[in-house]
């Protein structure tokens, strides 16, 4: 199972894109939320789904893993398959989606197209509960970084740096590269120190 790609985007529409993977073309289908965050880049990181049938394997990618994660609960819900998961995220962003499950707007999920009444309160009563555990994921990340800018700090206090400055160029790097372990963080912030 791939987990993501980081490659090359040789080609971008609103429903797949075409990652060159070192030489390798991927075709991956999107929803238009992902399409409209890779909108002008070259390259990007996808994270993403794959589905083995017996007359295809498909790739489904998504610009962020919450994103993600709602796919995969949606297409555990009866009656709800991929391309419908796919529609539903084109329509409504992750969080439009949250607010929508959480509080049970049956009328904004059948504004989808493919969704009935039948089908919004079935995926508003499959997913309610879960719901919340996927608005935890942005949670869990948060609480990541912020283990990342304390491990950080500690080490360039422990190194004579006042704690005031250095926390200044840690949020200013980890705001522009979050994806950064805490030896790359200290070793940038050493060179702005």
């Amino acid at each position: 199972m791939f987990e993501y790609f980081k490659a090359k985007i040789t080609e971008l529409t609103p429903t797949y894109i075409v990652l060159d993977v070192n030489g390798i073309g991927y075709h991956i289908n999107i929803s238009l939320y992902s399409y409209s965050k890779l909108q002008g880049l070259t390259s990007c990181q996808l994270y993403l789904h794959q589905i083995i049938r017996e007359d295809a394997h498909l790739l489904f990618g998504f610009i962020d893993i919450e994103e993600r994660e709602i796919f995969r609960q949606l297409i555990s819900v009866s009656g709800v398959g991929v391309n419908t998961a796919r529609m539903i995220l084109s329509s409504l962003s992750p969080d439009e989606l949250i607010a929508a499950i959480a509080g049970g707007r049956v009328d904004l999920l059948k504004g989808v197209k493919g969704i009935g009444v039948k089908s919004a309160e079935r995926i508003i009563v499959d997913l309610k509960d879960k719901i919340g555990k996927t608005s935890d994921i942005s949670q869990l990340f948060k609480s990541i970084d912020n283990t990342i800018k304390k491990e950080s700090l500690s080490a360039l206090e422990t190194l004579g740096f006042s704690r005031k400055q250095s926390e200044k160029i840690i949020d200013k790097l980890l705001s522009e590269n979050k994806s950064l372990t805490i030896e790359d963080l200290i070793k940038q912030a050493l060179k702005l120190l």
